[in-house]
């Protein structure tokens, strides 16, 4: 079936934007000011605790204040590039929800939606797929802290028709999508109800705040930041004196690396995963850039699409390091079965980009549509661009990968379907 195309599609050019904050220098330096008191006050902090008041401070944080996703912003991410993107997602939340039978019910939560684009993607393919889910309960759980994103999202999904504070205490919004199915926002992931889900991290947890670890003789030291000696208005970085509490809890006894970065919210995080797919089933598909427990020092800043000194003009840029898939594989504790990391570009094949594609080239008639397709793909899937740095990476109940009752009789069940995206997809 042919999608429309989305307005997404047409939105994309890279190195887009290059104008200053709106608020000029004194919005950037009210953060510098208020970490610079803080710093004074208490000493050095920790990476973990810069970047949380950084990006989400209430009143100067980078993601409160205004959520830099898209042109104008601070980066681009994968749904804003391709509608492809997020319809290859979606397929495979249907192929996996076909795999365990069809339940009668499924919840997609998607932890910090951004703009909305890729749950709207997501939707429109159970829209096309309407048939097939007819019998089947869907709702939408957004994961969403900013109250500037979450109106975003809800203009784009509802149309702006939405109720805030509903009857319904854990959400603090709800609201309709135009294909009529309910959504609601939650500030926690533990306010979502329970109950046979689908979860979606897209380039989420890579703006969890991290712990930095430096080796040294003395044994490890974690790296904090505190005012430069040298120029009063500025930080920069310095180790601990001795160890503290996350070089204690945080550093596996096995690690070889010499740097290491931590990020403990995305452990608690993970585990939470975990126990809801064991309890309830379902599945979650984590998509970010990222390494297996290989690289050291990740920390960066993005600023007008250009790399930005993650020390400078706290509050206007954004703030990440890669994801330790190693460590959110080490943090399900074996609650569940994992899968990946694979690169970006194997999954998208895997699920069929290449067949999506040409149907979508043979559908456009113009050649600005046509270009526009050929480079968000090229986007995708080039190495050199998004194609090897970003990861999938998918957590699933044991039951679904190995069938423990199989050993004993051979002949009494039909081999488990293969998981979408991360096999070679055979199309029969």
């Amino acid at each position: 079936v042919p999608l429309p195309a989305s307005p997404a599609a047409a939105r994309l050019s890279s190195g887009a934007g290059g104008q200053e904050d709106a608020e000029g220098p004194s919005g950037a330096t009210a953060m510098l000011r208020h970490l610079l008191l803080k710093l004074r006050a208490t000493g050095p902090v920790t990476v973990a605790e810069y970047m949380r008041e950084a990006l989400t401070n209430p009143g100067q944080g980078y993601y409160t204040r205004r959520g830099g996703i898209g042109e104008s912003g601070d980066f681009i991410t994968s749904p804003e590039i391709s509608q492809v993107f997020g319809e290859l997602i979606g397929i495979w939340y249907i192929s996996e929800w076909i795999a365990t039978g069809k339940p009668r019910a499924f919840q997609l939560v998607e932890l910090g939606p951004g703009r909305g684009t890729l749950t709207d993607d997501i939707l429109r393919v159970f829209n096309q797929l309407a048939s097939l889910l007819s019998k089947c309960d869907v709702s939408i759980h957004l994961v969403e802290v900013s109250p500037k994103l979450s109106e975003i999202q809800a203009l784009m999904l509802t149309g702006g028709k939405v109720q805030s504070n509903p009857e319904d205490k854990s959400a603090y919004m709800k609201g309709v999508s135009k294909t009529g199915i309910p959504i609601f926002w939650y500030r926690d992931i533990q306010d979502v109800p329970p109950g046979y889900s689908f979860y979606l991290a897209h380039e989420f947890f890579d703006a969890l705040p991290i712990h930095k670890f430096q080796r040294t003789e003395k044994g490890w030291r974690e790296v904090l930041v505190d005012i430069d000696p040298e120029a009063s208005d500025q930080l920069r970085f310095v180790l601990s004196p001795s160890s503290t509490p996350a070089t204690e809890n945080f550093i596996q006894p096995e690690e070889m690396r010499d740097h290491v970065e931590v990020c403990p919210e995305a452990g608690v995080i993970i585990q939470r995963l975990a126990c809801r797919i064991e309890k309830d089933g379902g599945a979650a598909l984590v998509a970010d850039y990222g390494h297996d427990g290989t690289k050291t020092d990740t920390f960066r800043g993005f600023r007008n699409h250009k790399l930005h000194d993650v020390l400078r003009a706290p509050g206007t840029a954004d703030l990440t390091a890669d994801v330790d898939f190693s460590y959110l594989r080490k943090m399900t504790q074996g609650r569940t079965a994992t899968l990946g990391p694979i690169k970006q570009r194997e999954f998208l094949k895997n699920m069929g980009i290449d067949l999506r594609l040409q149907v979508l080239l043979q559908n456009s008639h113009d050649t600005a549509t046509h270009e526009q397709l050929l480079h968000s793909y090229d986007m995708l899937m080039n190495p050199k661009k998004m194609g090897d740095c970003f990861n999938f990476f998918a957590l699933l109940p044991h039951h679904r990968l190995a069938d423990p009752d199989k050993k004993h009789k051979p002949e009494s069940k039909s081999p488990l379907p293969p998981v979408a995206g991360f096999g070679e997809l055979l199309l029969k």
